[in-house]
C-alpha cells in the first residue's frame, strides 16, 4: 500500500528564502530521520512564507502506513515555526 500526503504550511517569522530553506531543511531532516518517509517541498518555492511538501510512505500493511502518516502530520503540528494549513491523505 502507498500512502501520499500532500501539505501546504505557513511558515511564520520568515523574512526571506534562506530563512525558510533553514526552516524546511530542520523539518524534513526530522521527517526523514525518525519516520523513513520520502518528503520534498513540491510548490510554492519562491514564497517566503508559504510552502506545500508531499509525503509519502510504502508498507505492505495499508493500516501501518496509514500510521506513519499520521504520526508525520502530528510531527509536522508540534513543530512551532510552521503552521499546517491545507492537508489531502490519498491511498493508492
Amino acid at each position: 500500500m502507498i500512502v501520499y500526503a500532500e501539505v501546504e504550511c505557513h511558515i511564520y517569522h520568515s523574512q526571506s528564502l534562506k530563512d525558510k530553506r533553514s526552516v524546511l531543511k530542520k523539518l524534513i531532516h526530522k521527517i526523514r530521520q525518525e519516520f523513513n518517509v520520502a518528503i520534498a517541498e513540491i510548490d510554492y518555492q519562491s514564497l517566503w512564507q508559504r510552502t506545500k511538501l508531499a509525503i509519502v510512505t510504502v508498507a505492505n500493511d495499508g493500516p501501518y502506513a496509514e500510521k506513519v502518516i499520521q504520526n508525520v502530520l502530528k510531527c509536522i503540528d508540534q513543530f512551532s515555526e510552521i503552521e499546517r494549513t491545507l492537508t489531502s491523505v490519498e491511498r493508492l
